[in-house]
């Protein structure tokens, strides 16, 4: 198979599974079983960037290396 010939096949298969891909999402909004699954976002755990152990643990880190004046 020449190399234009796999890129048809290729393009051909994406033309073919990313209406199937939105269409399984939309399933999933609907609440029925999905391959995908819902991000999550994890607010407040220590090492996420908001919560007050993120923050004091930046903070420790700049005031060692002097990018502050603590």
């Amino acid at each position: 198979m020449t190399m234009l010939g796999k890129l048809k096949a290729v393009l051909f298969l994406a033309a073919l599974l990313l209406p199937a891909i939105d269409a399984a999402e939309q399933i999933s909004i609907l609440g029925i079983y999905s391959v995908v699954k819902p991000a999550e976002a994890r607010v407040g755990r220590p090492l996420t960037p908001v919560s007050v152990a993120g923050v004091a643990r930046r903070t420790v880190r700049r005031c060692a290396v002097g990018v502050y004046y603590c």
